[in-house]
């Protein structure tokens, strides 16, 4: 972990009963907050892409919540199938917040099974969703640290440099979570599935922050 400076606010680990005192004592509005495992990472500098980023995210989930694994294999011609979308979606953040930014790779192969032009798949769930968590965790290691000066830099490893910027990445990334949610939400009507989530849902984490310095 980098050293904490001026410039440099970074995330701690702390304990839950603490984190309640800090958050209800002196920063009920202020902090972005994530949760990991039995500990939370709290971090008041996230930029507020990366929070769209989250909050994309959880929608995809809420999306999904209730769906057996072989709904989630089902393909109804010509979409690809849900557990398909889960793993497509991860595919493109190992790409860029893992394997670009960081020149580390989760799951070496993942191209292969739900890339774009590969051949259709339809993976288990359940591998699929432990997947995602192991991939979208890693990438919150380095977007936990973008700032506003980053966002119009490329990203570089090795011989390799993202087309675009990391401001329009995330704009990528945050606009295909959507579509994808919409089309398995589709999917999921047609199944004949009741009781689905409408959307957008509240927006009481994503709430509109202008652009830090």
């Amino acid at each position: 972990m980098p050293p904490l400076t001026s410039k440099n606010v970074t995330s701690h680990r702390i304990d839950l009963g603490f984190m309640r005192f800090i958050l209800a004592s002196f920063y009920p509005q202020d902090l972005a907050l994530a949760g990991y495992g039995r500990s939370f990472i709290i971090s008041s500098m996230t930029h507020p892409l990366v929070t769209q980023l989250h909050f994309a995210r959880s929608e995809f989930r809420r999306c999904l919540e209730g769906l057996s694994d072989e709904d989630a294999q089902t393909r109804l011609l010509p979409i690809n199938s849900i557990s398909w979308m889960i793993g497509h979606l991860a595919n493109q953040e190992q790409f860029y917040w893992v394997y670009l930014a960081q020149g580390k790779a989760v799951q070496p192969n993942l191209y292969e099974l739900v890339g774009t032009g590969r051949p259709a798949t339809t993976p288990p769930l359940a591998e699929m969703w432990q997947v995602w968590q192991a991939i979208t965790a890693v990438a919150d290691e380095y977007l936990e640290t973008v700032a506003a000066e980053q966002l119009t830099t490329h990203l570089i490893q090795g011989e390799t440099k993202s087309r675009e910027t990391v401001g329009t990445m995330l704009l990528r990334n945050i606009y295909h979570y959507w579509f994808h949610t919409g089309e398995a939400h589709a999917v999921r009507q047609q199944l004949g599935h009741d009781d689905l989530p409408q959307f957008v849902g509240s927006m009481e984490t994503a709430v509109y922050q202008p652009d830090l310095p």
